[in-house]
């Protein structure tokens, strides 16, 4: 299948684990900026991300070239905020649903804490789907590299193909 990853990374562990996928599968990766960068450090980073997923913001993204003609498989990827996807990611889904109905889609997020089943869940609603084709959560992969999360990796890259 013809595969790309989208996603939205912060502190890079999104991108990293991106990277790494994309090589081993031979995928396609989009990263989202959105037009006004979100604080990436202290109390303002949690207050503000949380906030904006909390309210389905839609953040306007910087220019990206995407066509979805070109793609079968779509893998997002993020870091959970207060039990939810990324904002970016909800920008992109509205700007593109007519044309990704029907896409077969897969997802990875990368987290500190809690909530990366609630923010799955809430992602697959939003597509309109039961199930991804694979899934999978990491623990900080970017700053605390180990086995474990090496090992979910080239899991979901088999269920993958």
């Amino acid at each position: 299948m013809r595969t790309v990853i989208i996603y939205y990374s912060m502190s890079g562990n999104c991108e990293q684990t991106a990277e790494r996928i994309a090589q081993r599968i031979g995928a396609d990766t989009l990263r989202l900026y959105p037009e006004t960068a979100y604080p990436s450090s202290g109390l303002k980073k949690f207050l503000w991300g949380g906030k904006s997923a909390l309210m389905g913001e839609t953040p306007v993204l910087k220019p990206y070239d995407f066509n979805a003609d070109n793609y079968d498989r779509i893998i997002f990827g993020f870091p959970v905020w207060a039990s939810s996807f990324t904002p970016p990611l909800r920008t992109f889904i509205n700007e593109n649903a007519n044309v990704i109905k029907g896409k077969d889609f897969a997802a990875f997020t990368c987290l500190s804490g809690s909530g990366a089943d609630k923010a799955l869940g809430k992602l697959r609603d939003y597509l309109g789907i039961d199930a991804f084709s694979a899934e999978l959560v990491l623990l900080d992969p970017k700053s605390r590299p180990n086995e474990k999360n090496d090992d979910k990796i080239e899991e979901l890259c088999r269920k993958l193909g």
